[in-house]
């Protein structure tokens, strides 16, 4: 019997590469990444397609009549048009659980780099301007994080997480909102349900953490930073599509609020001049959420053998929730 065919559009440690190649035809095309036109000529009698960012729409589907699963490595699926892939009955997998703690590490870092000011002030002593006139005293000023107001937009996994560091090791008060309760969080860390409004209103930091959906494009906008406090760190480690990110830039002109942290943006990479990269109070980093070697590992793991799982049906594999209705067995 023919082993089914899996086109591998990720760079993959030799581990996942040989689980894969266990049980399909591996296929590792040259000169990634490819474009459009290449890839729908690549993918015609592919079974299973291992990816995080190729947009799985109609197009992509027609071209490739045999295609029965799609491996997202990372938790997002934006790329995925679920619609024209129930359609099709494909089956979509991303790769969750294995990156939640990396990245509410990451959003503490961004919390504590934009409230004490650390790119800003580490910029001063290495242009040796440390001592200098404005330089010093007040002018290094920044917010405490400890025993603060952290306000969670979104109390998914990553959230639960990122309470669970805020209550039990800065001793923070923590507040979420999102579209039901959390009874076991509340238990665990002392959590509070608020409404958007409300949180946004009470918190001393407001995380961004939850999916973007078109429900959530843009849910955060002009309105919502007047009604934060003018020492509020606004930090978003979800997606850029969910913040106005104009109307941000100017909240941080202006001093409406203290300051931001970013670790994603609206277009990626970010363009040069983007009004963002000039101001002094935020951090902007190159969506590096899950950036470590040991979670990159685990990811790319986890994506192959949700893809041999899928093309098999012979192990667990996480499908996304709009797609589940499709598991076989």
């Amino acid at each position: 019997m023919a082993m089914p065919k899996a086109l591998v559009l990720k760079s993959l440690p030799e581990e996942a590469k040989r689980m894969i190649r266990e049980r399909c035809e591996l296929i590792e095309p040259h000169g990634l990444p490819l474009s459009r036109e290449r890839l729908l000529e690549e993918i015609a009698d592919v079974e299973g397609l291992l990816t995080n960012d190729v947009l799985i729409d109609s197009e992509l589907l027609n071209a490739a009549k045999n295609l029965r699963v799609v491996s997202n490595q990372s938790v997002g699926y934006e790329n995925y048009d679920l619609k024209a892939m129930t359609a099709r009955g494909v089956i979509g997998t991303h790769t969750p659980y294995v990156l939640d703690d990396t990245v509410a590490d990451l959003v503490f870092a961004l919390m504590l780099a934009a409230a004490r000011r650390v790119p800003e002030l580490d910029a001063q002593v290495k242009q040796g301007r440390w001592g200098e006139p404005g330089c010093g005293g007040e002018a290094h000023y920044g917010i405490d994080v400890h025993h603060a107001t952290l306000g969670i937009v979104g109390m998914g996994r990553i959230g639960e997480a990122v309470a669970r560091r805020a209550s039990l090791g800065f001793g923070m008060n923590v507040l979420y909102s999102g579209r039901s309760r959390k009874p076991a969080v509340e238990r665990a860390y002392g959590a509070q349900y608020r409404t958007l409004n409300e949180l946004l209103e009470q918190a001393d930091f407001v995380v961004v953490l939850a999916p973007f959906t078109p429900e959530t494009a843009r849910m955060i906008r002009a309105e919502h930073f007047a009604r934060m406090k003018p020492t509020a760190v606004f930090v978003n480690a979800s997606r850029g599509q969910l913040v106005d990110e104009a109307a941000l830039a100017e909240a941080l002109r202006s001093r409406r609020i203290f300051a931001a942290g970013l670790d994603v943006y609206e277009t990626e990479p970010v363009k040069a001049g983007h009004p963002l990269l000039a101001l002094p109070n935020v951090v902007t980093l190159p969506h590096i959420g899950s950036a470590t070697a040991k979670t990159r590992y685990d990811m790319a793991m986890t994506a192959a053998n949700n893809l041999v799982g899928g093309l098999l049906n012979d192990r667990p594999i996480h499908i996304v929730s709009e797609l589940q209705h499709l598991r076989k067995g």
